[in-house]
């Protein structure tokens, strides 16, 4: 019977990290919806044709008021070239659009705390300043002229400029919101699904010995802190290459990590690499073509070590390094308290937002198909698969505990 109470408590336990996020999720995704349906891209993307300062500000912000689905930012970072946007500010949107959104912030408040929501969103800022140092030091001129051609060959119609005053007075506006809002749960559900799975089983099955020989956590006063540090952070991305979860799904993981004693910088360095995952490489590789996914992935790889470590660094100066104490029973427990009630409110946010979703398809897309993005069949496959692991866990967990 024991393997019987292990599955039961890895299901329960991955069904608990979705259920402390569940509010968060739809909140976050209503406001983006918003966000993305009353905010005109064409008229920001006019500024973002150089890598100066002011062009990559706006991708930032841009970036910043955009869904953090990862393989949204790298749909609409391809947008913003076929547009005319230089290249740094199309890197600078990615990290922006996947690292400072109103919903991921909520989601590291609830798992991690406010430490490490302070450093996601000072962390995002530098992020986005070194990787547009670097690409502007190392820019492979006729590698990006070739992708841009590449981009420009197989473009398909976008959407044209409008006035956001009289859209938000508009039914339409406010029917496009609730689309903008299913549209982006749909290219996100099975990426959370097979993210909080993994993590709620990671947490019960893997030994704290596993996480020790990669992150080194054991090494005590054997190695100096500095070589520590430098390990935790260069490894994260690779760890999270490994996971191959997206933004929101690799939170509750995260979790799993602070309480396993993994370093301050190897924590936000694993973060920060949602978009290094060997299936977000392969669309910019179909985007780009190899070199420059590669290219990309690689001034990823270096932002995010560097900006880990700095960050590490300066939290320890101002002694706001926060403790990998946080348990994972904590960030997954079942209760009537805060969220209970809000996961009922936002119930009832989801509910409207998926009637207002129905009225736009009805109303305007007259019948027409949308291809919502996600990782196909493949994909589709794993997810189905992690959801009959949870359901026959919980009757598990149900039975043992019987």
């Amino acid at each position: 019977m024991e393997w019987l109470t292990t599955w039961g408590e890895a299901s329960k336990t991955a069904v608990g990290f979705f259920w402390k996020a569940g509010w968060a999720f739809v909140l976050g995704y209503a406001i983006s919806g918003m966000i993305q349906a009353f905010v005109p891209k064409a008229r920001l993307t006019r500024h973002m044709g150089d890598p100066g300062a002011k062009s990559v500000s706006l991708a930032t912000v841009f970036g910043a008021a955009s869904s953090s689905c990862s393989f949204a930012a790298l749909a609409a970072a391809r947008s913003l070239v076929l547009k005319g946007a230089h290249f740094v500010a199309a890197v600078a949107f990615m990290f922006a659009s996947t690292n400072l959104v109103i919903e991921l912030g909520v989601l590291i408040l609830i798992f991690l705390g406010w430490q490490f929501l302070a450093a996601e969103i000072i962390g995002g800022l530098l992020l986005v300043v070194i990787s547009t140092v670097l690409i502007r030091l190392t820019y492979p001129k006729s590698w990006m002229e070739a992708a841009r051609d590449k981009v420009e060959r197989e473009a398909e119609e976008e959407e044209e400029d409008f006035d956001w005053k009289e859209r938000i007075r508009s039914r339409y506006g406010w029917h496009l919101v609730g689309h903008k809002f299913s549209s982006d749960w749909k290219m996100v559900w099975e990426e959370i699904v097979i993210g909080f799975t993994v993590a709620g089983f990671v947490a019960v099955l893997v030994p704290a010995e596993f996480w020790e020989r990669i992150f080194l956590t054991g090494a005590g006063d054997s190695l100096p802190q500095w070589l520590l540090v430098l390990e935790n952070a260069a490894v994260a991305p690779f760890v999270a290459a490994a996971t191959f979860i997206g933004s929101m799904g690799n939170i509750p993981l995260a979790t799993v990590l602070n309480a396993n004693g993994v370093l301050f910088a190897g924590i936000m360095g694993f973060i920060y690499s949602d978009l290094m995952v060997p299936p977000l490489v392969a669309i910019n590789a179909k985007y780009y073509g190899l070199r420059v996914a590669l290219y990309i992935a690689g001034v990823m790889w270096v932002s995010i070590v560097v900006t880990a470590v700095t960050l590490h660094g300066l939290f320890a100066v101002l002694d706001l390094t926060p403790e990998s104490s946080r348990a994972v029973e904590e960030a997954s427990r079942f209760a009537i308290d805060y969220t209970f009630w809000l996961n009922l409110a936002m119930v009832v946010v989801a509910a409207v937002m998926v009637w207002l979703h129905r009225q736009h398809v009805q109303q305007h897309l007259d019948g027409e198909s949308m291809d919502h993005g996600g990782g196909g069949r493949v994909k589709r496959v794993v997810t189905c698969l992690m959801i009959a692991i949870v359901a026959g866990g919980l009757v598990a967990w149900a039975v043992t505990s019987a």
